[in-house]
């Protein structure tokens, strides 16, 4: 059997060199996920995928299902039913899609997969074929074990994260809401270290994307007198959003992310006060960034429109917002928040809805997250931090269904949370063997634990 003994902190060399090399499997793959409905073409790494369970689906403890949403767009579901139907049922949610590259910022081939000095090499090594390997790995040896588990162990390693998971996790459960069931669910954007603490993702920020219309007077580019361009008026926005930052909303995990990090008592003291806090930001280095975002809704310009002809003064011009938001917020309260933002000219500028969602939150008193929480005491001798993901991942989507899901990990200590951010879509993207096999190791606790 692989991948089991009595230490269960230790992974077996089989088990971790497995992982490993189908770590880098699913690097060549490639799976580039541009935002097109023909790109990402996960049935490539879904039959890598296949071939690494084969063994394991001959014995008949595995079932597996390839679900394809659009051509070449596959996820796989894999399934080790338990004996105890009211045990929990544990899914390990992985995606298969990466980002794309620009090969001139690499100094390696970005989909070679190498293996140099003891890190692995490529893109999605992050994010987040890692633990979609691992994932599969445990599951595999879940299977082969002597005994059956309790409860159902479930592979859902899906398409399209990197796209928003229309083709991926939204399709899944929409047409296939009985294969893709579990009551528990651990994925991505955890496993960094907040100073001592291991960081453990129970929450995500909300999308609230606006498209800003405004309209000026158009005329013949030659003769500008009289006329007024729709891009001076999309300036005058854009400064005004530049000015105008929405204030800090210091939400419950924010007193356990200042603790965990923040080891001087008179800056801690500083960003616990809502009115002190961004004056203390730029003491704070590589986290910066991240403790702006999660302390507030944020309004970022993303892509600006206006004119279409060289000697036509526009009319009309839009300029869409990426905005996300903080638990709880609504609808409603984002567009009031953009009206007091853009101040005296408010009435003058249209606000259109694009695509959104609400922020999710799992509550940090479930089973599985003491599971975490003890795996990683084991493995790494470290305690956890619950923290909000200023990004989204695809655990969304179940904890919208009621389920809890975490972004889980646990990489080495070097691996502060500025080092993650630069190592997720970022160039020269990779991993250390260390780091895969101390997340395989707290996984498989986690298993036991949970379903074994």
């Amino acid at each position: 059997m692989s991948g089991h003994g009595d230490d269960a902190s230790a992974p077996t060399s089989d088990s971790a060199a497995d992982t490993i090399a189908l770590l880098r499997e699913l690097i060549r793959e490639a799976c580039v996920n541009d935002g097109s409905v023909g790109s990402g073409q996960e049935i490539r790494s879904v039959r890598v995928l296949q071939r690494f369970l084969a063994g394991a689906v001959a014995t008949g403890r595995v079932e597996t299902h390839l679900l394809e949403s659009a051509p070449g767009r596959a996820s796989l579901v894999a399934r080790v039913r338990g004996t105890d139907p009211d045990a929990p049922s544990l899914g390990l949610l992985g995606h298969l899609d990466v980002v794309p590259v620009d090969p001139d910022g690499w100094t390696r081939n970005p989909f070679g997969g190498e293996l140099i000095d003891g890190e692995i090499w490529g893109r999605g090594a992050v994010d987040m074929l890692y633990l979609t390997a691992a994932f599969a790995c445990v599951l595999r040896d879940l299977a082969f074990a002597p005994e059956r588990p309790r409860g159902d162990l479930v592979l859902i390693a899906v398409a399209d994260e990197e796209g928003g998971g229309e083709y991926g996790i939204h399709w899944l459960v929409r047409q296939h809401a009985e294969t893709v069931r579990v009551t528990e669910a651990l994925s991505e954007s955890g496993g960094m270290r907040m100073g001592s603490h291991v960081a453990i993702e129970i929450a995500e920020k909300g999308s609230a994307g606006r498209r800003l219309v405004v309209r000026g007077k158009p005329g013949h580019a030659s003769i500008p007198y009289g006329a007024m361009s729709a891009s001076y008026r999309i300036g005058d926005v854009l400064r005004r959003l530049g000015e105008v930052m929405p204030a800090a909303q210091l939400g419950p995990l924010w007193n356990a992310f200042v603790s965990a990090r923040i080891d001087d008592p008179a800056l801690a003291e500083r960003l616990r006060d809502p009115v002190r806090l961004d004056a203390a930001l730029p003491q704070l280095g590589g986290i910066a960034g991240y403790a702006h975002a999660v302390s507030r809704i944020t309004i970022s310009p993303t892509v600006l429109r206006a004119g279409a002809t060289h000697n036509v003064i526009p009319a009309t011009g839009t300029i869409d917002l990426d905005i996300r938001t903080l638990p709880g917020t609504t609808d409603d309260e984002v567009d009031q928040l953009l009206r007091v933002v853009l101040g005296p000219l408010a009435d003058e500028i249209e606000i259109e809805h694009l695509r959104g969602w609400a922020a999710t939150t799992s509550p940090a008193d479930t089973p599985l997250f003491a599971a975490i929480e003890r795996a990683v005491e084991a493995v790494a001798d470290a305690p956890v931090v619950p923290i909000m993901a200023a990004g989204g991942s695809d655990a969304r989507v179940l904890r919208e269904l009621g389920i809890p899901a975490y972004g889980f990990g646990l990489l080495g200590p070097g691996w502060s949370y500025e080092r993650y951010r630069e190592g997720v879509h970022g160039n020269d993207e990779r991993i250390d063997v260390e780091s895969v096999t101390l997340s395989l190791a707290a996984l498989q606790r986690i298993v036991a634990d949970r379903v074994g």
